[in-house]
């Protein structure tokens, strides 16, 4: 008997042990992150289409002999050069196009002078309203002249969706370039976490829809709740055939040690100012009034994230999928949660064979002891989600 009451007690003192540590490091965690908005890096864009070629003349320069290779090397350049030639033909016809297009407006705008001879006396007005004219036609002329684009953006979110940090950075940098014939594809994996967070990260991705920018999502793995509020932003979501898709609904969870520390003679005082300041409390007697205010807050919220999916996926069944559940992407497509199946490999590398694709990552330069923490940081997510598996 009394090998188990040490033992207990040796248990508790580790289980003491591994709490203040994970304390220390999520406070330490929390003051790197209020730290880091000022945080220097680097902007990275890769062409996605050279990293494929490589990968491709590896395999070729392993499986294929010389001779094979360079025949395969001449079908490729003659290829290449054919694209070329029906690329610049299609140039020359837009610029024809948009250059006979200018000279008619010019042409307008100089028998409207002739017509009215005061608007070439000292009101000027009618030269500088061609001027705004020409400007924007030539504004026009170099967003036909640019070739289609793709533009991939990766999102790794947290529960507290720190990633929308990088996020916004990347979506400044590809909206300086995009154009409405380019494509941004955001590569998403989050469960999902804070409300506002994920509502950041959602408005920002909304920048891109509201530029006239084609937007597309997809999922490889798991885009739940706040993850699901971001994809449901884009114009097309994509998801692998295995990826969890939805968990439209909220969930908030506040232990409550009260009863603990009136057994144990130890008196909180929670004074508040407004009768709804504080709903729920950690240490504090919680009111049944204040359970059913916080139950509404949850409503609101979780009505907030309907209308939210519904306005940007007006065909949805709200009723069917709005349950707080989770579908696997095959079961997500019959629900119309997304539009297609597909990995990130195989939509990507679809676009490489197509057009230009550029990755866009934002770089941060940390210090060891960052990286330390944030390491730390990421595996105290993992725990936290595992203990929410667990309790479902």
């Amino acid at each position: 008997m009394t090998f188990f009451y040490e033992y207990l007690m040796f248990l508790g003192q580790v289980v003491t042990l591994v709490i203040g540590f994970i304390v220390v490091i999520s406070f330490l965690a929390s003051l790197n992150k209020g730290g880091g908005s000022g945080a220097q890096g680097h902007l990275q864009v890769q062409k996605l289409n050279e990293h494929m070629r490589d990968l491709r003349f590896t395999m070729e320069r392993t499986l294929l002999n010389p001779d094979q290779a360079k025949k395969q090397h001449k079908l490729e350049l003659k290829a290449e050069k054919a694209r070329g030639k029906i690329t610049a033909k299609q140039q020359a016809k837009k610029t024809v196009d948009v250059t006979a297009a200018n000279t008619a407006a010019t042409s307008g705008a100089t028998s409207d002078q002739d017509l009215n001879p005061e608007a070439v006396g000292g009101n000027k007005e009618p030269d500088l309203q061609d001027g705004r004219e020409n400007s924007s036609a030539e504004g026009r002329v170099k967003s036909e002249e640019v070739e289609s684009r793709t533009f991939v953006i990766h999102f790794d979110g947290d529960v507290a969706a720190t990633a929308v940090e990088h996020l916004r950075i990347e979506i400044t940098a590809v909206l300086t370039m995009a154009t409405q014939n380019d494509e941004v594809v955001v590569c998403i994996e989050s469960p999902g976490g804070m409300v506002h967070s994920y509502g950041l990260a959602a408005s920002q991705m909304m920048r891109i829809r509201s530029a006239g920018i084609p937007l597309t999502a997809v999922v490889d793995r798991v885009a739940a709740s706040g993850g699901y509020l971001m994809a449901a932003v884009a114009n097309k979501i994509v998801a692998a055939p295995f990826a969890v898709i939805g968990s439209i609904g909220v969930v908030a969870q506040v232990p409550n040690v009260h009863r603990l520390l009136k057994k144990n003679d130890v008196d909180v005082e929670v004074l508040t100012a407004g009768k709804y300041k504080r709903t729920l409390t950690l240490l504090g007697e919680n009111t049944d009034e204040g359970r059913e205010k916080f139950r509404q807050e949850l409503e609101d919220v979780h009505a907030l994230f309907q209308e939210f999916v519904i306005e940007n996926r007006p065909d949805l069944d709200l009723d069917a999928v709005a349950t707080g559940e989770a579908w696997y992407g095959t079961r997500a497509l019959e629900l119309h949660l997304i539009d297609e199946l597909a990995t990130s490999d195989e939509y990507i590398g679809q676009q490489c064979g197509e057009q230009d694709v550029f990755g866009v990552t934002w770089v941060e330069t940390k210090k060891p002891l960052e990286r330390l923490l944030d390491k730390a940081n990421a595996a105290l997510d993992r725990v936290n989600h595992m203990l929410e598996f667990v309790r479902k």
